[in-house]
């Protein structure tokens, strides 16, 4: 009996550590906010009590705030940076972005952003602190020890800028008063690497998870579509309250809008007289919400379009990328293109609303420093995209196309970065988006290549359900992809992520020797991978030749069991040549072709495919 009880806990905690999570301590914030919105000013007051839960095993002496708004105000680094890359030309255009451009240095003082913190206190004793632009420095009078909660109340006053970036007021483009992102002082993430105090300078965000509860005050004809869960919805009415409730007309000037958002890093608002508010409860426990302003670019059917498309794809998007927890999500016309934001999205145009929504899992629920890993989080989106699209519109093809076309691009432009490059920090804007967006999809999808198609959507699947909440890196990401490929793939993180090497493989040679017929497969690019190389025959019979790469030490399963694959001795990366052979006659071979999936991302595929016609 007492060796069954022991084999008995063994096997507990074999099946319990099967299912385990990493261990990756994360800071903790819970935000009440106050906030009184002046519509003729366009400023704001707010009041924030923060909650801040240190779960580090370290001792912290200070603190850093986002101050968002202060970025938009003449010379400041985003103006000053943005001016700079519009020095770099690219034939006749120039390499800013074109929402930005050189907007910020005319900007009048009523035009401008910027948040005044007007009191500061820690467990209810005032603190020191310094604003460094868009940076806030708080120096503490006692250390946060590890492992224990701090309250921090904070008394500010913001003015809403003329809409630049992402945030602000009154976009002549689509006619919305405030796109309200960034736009409060946000508590900066500490995490295993330290403080992540990065200015904004012009793009990616890094947030601490928790809780916010957040009142907004605001002129009664304004309806308001948010992050979170309206909690007064029968006393705002607006479309948000139960059917059949008769909503009180308001008895003051104001309504107070209160939402409340569990587990997410940040909250975003957005507030128009003339928002159309349309809702889809998709199923029990979930519900769309539309907010739109008609009579732009985009006609009524386009916006409304979303949510039929939105309730179509979501079974597709959970089956392959992982479930979506939250009761809500919002699609708000809005901001200056396409933003995402925890169960929230700013849309200028309804074209960017799968993107944008499949931003929550990969920067809402994943949540990687973006700021080190933009391609994690706009690549992977990039991928999901791609593919959820293909779904949608019922398409078989290959579906990521043009991210490999704009990888190609970039490599002959000659401006591409490593991967590893900080997102503020690339030489041109060029640089940043084709390598962060589509080479980052490009990651994926060839990494599907490598591994197996089967076993990416497998690599997504535990991706997800072992690292949303947790702020993983890229060496997280390869654990999960080596335990479920069984392949060593450090390789591919060093060539792929931290150079600008490239792939180049040709067909050299072929010819008959004895009772075989050869072909030698030639690497002239300094990236080494595996290779699918596929004999099609005259009789429209097909031989995949499978040759693993040395470094992976393992090899893909078989994709396609319907003609045979033979496998082959690993490649060594330091030889440039490999033969196969086929026991067919060379007057038998129609078609050789390295990669027919075209997944690899060859440079120059034009030397990857043979037809022989004698």
């Amino acid at each position: 009996m007492k060796n069954r009880g022991v084999l008995l806990i063994i096997g507990s905690l074999c099946y319990m550590a099967s299912f385990s999570q990493p261990d990756r301590w994360q800071q903790r914030v819970k935000y009440t906010m106050n906030i009184d919105m002046n519509v003729q000013t366009n400023q704001f007051t707010g009041k924030q009590t923060l909650e801040y839960s240190n779960n580090s095993p370290d001792t912290l002496t200070r603190v850093f705030y986002h101050l968002y708004f202060n970025a938009f105000q003449p010379n400041s680094m985003m103006d000053t940076r943005s001016r700079a890359l519009g020095q770099t030309f690219f034939g006749n255009r120039q390499d800013w972005d074109p929402r930005v451009k050189d907007r910020i240095l005319h900007l009048k003082p009523e035009e401008i952003g910027y948040h005044k913190i007007l009191a500061l206190k820690m467990n209810g004793r005032p603190q020191q602190f310094v604003v460094q632009e868009t940076i806030l420095e708080v120096k503490l009078d006692k250390p946060i020890l590890p492992r224990t909660k701090v309250v921090f109340d904070m008394e500010f006053e913001s003015q809403v800028p003329l809409q630049i970036r992402r945030s602000g007021r009154d976009n002549p483009g689509t006619r919305v008063r405030y796109s309200m992102s960034q736009w409060y002082p946000k508590m900066c993430e500490y995490d295993y690497q330290g403080w992540h105090p990065t200015p904004y300078v012009a793009r990616e965000f890094y947030g601490v998870w928790g809780d916010f509860d957040v009142t907004i005050n605001i002129d009664k004809s304004y309806i308001l579509g948010a992050t979170g869960y309206l909690q007064n919805a029968d006393q705002i009415g607006f479309g948000y309250e139960k059917a059949g409730v008769k909503v009180p007309g308001p008895k003051a000037n104001k309504l107070s809008w209160r939402f409340i958002a569990p587990n997410v890093h940040d909250f975003m608002w957005a507030a128009d007289p003339e928002f159309i508010h349309k809702t889809r409860k998709v199923r029990d426990g979930l519900v769309f919400h539309l907010l739109y302003k008609a009579g732009g670019r985009s006609g009524v059917k386009e916006w409304e379009d979303i949510l039929d498309n939105a309730e179509k794809v979501l079974p597709f998007i959970e089956k392959n990328f992982g479930d979506y927890p939250y009761k809500q999500f919002s699609f708000i016309h809005g901001g200056d293109g396409g933003m995402e934001y925890p169960m929230a999205t700013l849309l200028a145009s309804p074209g960017a609303w799968l993107h944008e929504w499949l931003h929550n899992w990969y920067y809402g629920m994943l949540g990687t420093n973006e700021s080190e890993y933009a391609w994690m989080d706009e690549g992977f989106t990039e991928f999901a995209t791609d593919r959820t699209m293909a779904f949608l519109n019922n398409y078989s093809g290959f579906s990521h196309e043009d991210n490999y076309g704009s990888y190609y691009s970039l490599v002959k432009s000659g401006r591409e970065e490593p991967m590893t490059t900080h997102a503020d920090h690339f030489t041109t804007n060029l640089a940043y988006g084709s390598g962060a967006y589509s080479k980052g999809c490009v990651f994926l999808s060839q990494l599907g290549y490598i591994a197996g198609e089967e076993n990416l959507k497998k690599i997504l699947l535990e991706y997800y359900r072992l690292w949303r909440f947790k702020h993983p890196n890229v060496n997280d990401f390869l654990r999960v992809a080596e335990k479920v490929s069984n392949m060593e793939l450090d390789w591919y993180r060093d060539y792929w992520i931290s150079s600008t090497k490239t792939i180049d493989y040709s067909i050299d040679s072929l010819w008959e020797e004895g009772a075989k017929t050869k072909v030698r497969i030639k690497r002239a690019g300094a990236v080494p991978m595996p290779i699918d190389f596929q004999l099609t025959f005259k009789d429209g019979s097909k031989e995949l030749h499978y040759i693993p790469m040395y470094l992976m030490f393992g090899q893909k399963p078989v994709e396609d069991a319907t003609f045979p694959r033979k496998v082959y001795e690993p490649w060594k990366w330091t030889h440039s040549t490999y033969i196969i052979e086929t026991s067919k006659k060379l007057a038998d071979i129609a078609i050789g072709e390295i990669d027919p999936s075209h997944r690899l991302a060859d440079v120059e595929r034009k030397n990857n495919k043979i037809e022989l016609k004698f």
